[in-house]
């Protein structure tokens, strides 16, 4: 088993009006290619077979498995696959509101009072964030209901609730947007709306919520 970086369905410059192409470029070939390596070389050393990272990572914080050193290389770099994976499928430069399918438009309103009312708390919770990590929409199984939830570093929800399904995701370590916002974070979460992919979202929700299948992703970051 060996991971590999995701294929992009878009160019490094497609999605300027929110993320510099240099970013973008340094984002994906440096940031997640990194974390793609060091997950190999943790699994090749802990001679782990399992080939599903989604398996590997569900409740791995409670897991006594693994020995520290690779749950903390697992967590850190699996979580850093799984997460970068998610958040390239969560962006397109061609995506409107208008894309939204109808259950998930009404599950959006049941759950948050309207489409923009949870536009406006995802973007007010990922400016009130502190630190390093990333926002999520996910779906949790247990209160079937739609959440918005944050999670630290490179941790991922489903670590420590295999329930709580990461359906989009937003990431808020500096390197994603420093190079072009420095340490204006509003500025970047602002400009997400115009790439927000409702049509992943769409798809997401449809196989996680209304099918209700298992969250998997390729070795290779399909989700």
């Amino acid at each position: 088993m060996a991971f590999s970086l995701p294929e992009l369905s878009y160019s490094f410059e497609d999605l300027e009006h929110f993320i510099d192409r240099e970013t973008m470029k340094a984002h994906y070939t440096k940031f997640h290619k990194s974390y793609v390596k060091i997950l190999n070389w943790t699994v090749k050393k802990y001679k782990i077979e399992e080939e599903c990272l989604v398996t590997l990572l569900s409740n791995i914080k409670k897991s006594t498995k693994y020995d520290d050193f690779a749950k903390e290389s697992l967590i850190y770099n699996g979580g850093g696959h799984l997460n970068h994976s998610l958040f390239w499928c969560s962006m397109s430069p061609d995506s409107e509101a208008e894309d939204i399918k109808q259950d998930l438009a009404v599950d959006l309103r049941s759950d948050f009072g309207s489409i923009t009312k949870f536009c406006d708390k995802f973007g007010d919770e990922a400016n009130s964030f502190q630190g390093s990590g990333a926002l999520w929409l996910i779906y949790d199984r247990t209160s079937e209901t739609l959440k918005i939830k944050s999670t630290p570093n490179n941790d991922n929800p489903i670590m420590c609730n295999e329930n709580h399904i990461p359906l989009i995701g937003l990431d808020l370590w500096e390197h994603a947007y420093y190079h072009a916002h420095k340490n204006k974070r509003y500025n970047y979460v602002s400009n997400w709306e115009k790439v927000f992919n409702w049509k992943f979202l769409n798809s997401a929700y449809e196989k996680y919520v209304v099918e209700g299948k298992k969250f998997e992703m390729t070795p290779d970051g399909q989700i």
